[in-house]
């Protein structure tokens, strides 16, 4: 049983490992610098899904273990293997027994051509061991349906160009990919020094 729940700050070693190992994934080890105090810090000062939000998917053998979760956006049995390798399932189970295998970080956007106000997908992660079980999409479909729920006009988030297994999966889901559009950012020094 996969459930979504929103994270809290209890959760933050469980989110700065998951950090940790997507800049890995990335190739982008080097620029991922945040810290847990740093994450603890910034995660969670709104309320959820009016600030930055965390929402954390974990998997259990046990439905009632999910059901019996008050704080569950979401829930769907899934096929996973009987014995999966996860070399860190000690580090990633929760005080409920439940094993913390992905996570999406989304935040409040805008759109001038809806006039309306959308969510953008930061991150999304599913690690290692449980990737290819339908976990990504159940996390991309809790955002959807908030989103849709909410009466807001999009989701948007960013995909790497040789990430082709992602570009795949969205494009299946019905996304689409802008090629036209490329990414725009001031940071670090840059940033110092055009805001002076």
């Amino acid at each position: 049983m996969a459930s979504v729940r929103i994270a809290s700050p209890r959760d933050v070693p469980y989110i700065a490992s998951m950090i940790a190992q997507l800049a890995k994934f990335e190739r982008l080890a080097d620029a991922c610098i945040g810290t847990e105090e740093q994450y603890r810090s910034t995660l969670f000062n709104a309320p959820a899904f009016q600030g930055l939000t965390v929402l954390l998917l974990e998997i259990s053998r046990s439905s009632a273990s999910n059901a019996a979760a008050g704080d569950c956006l979401a829930s769907q049995e899934v096929e996973i293997g009987a014995e999966i390798a996860d070399p860190d399932k000690d580090f990633f189970t929760s005080d409920s027994g439940r094993i913390v295998a992905g996570f999406v970080l989304f935040f409040p956007n805008y759109s001038t051509f809806l006039a309306k106000p959308g969510l953008y997908i930061e991150d999304l992660f599913v690690r290692e061991p449980y990737r290819r079980q339908g976990l990504g999409r159940i996390l991309l479909r809790t955002v959807a349906k908030e989103a849709a729920n909410r009466g807001l006009g999009r989701v948007e988030w960013c995909v790497l160009d040789w990430n082709e297994n992602a570009i795949k999966f969205y494009q299946e889901m019905g996304a689409l990919v802008l090629p036209e559009w490329r990414i725009c950012r001031l940071t670090g020094d840059a940033l110092k020094a055009y805001g002076t």
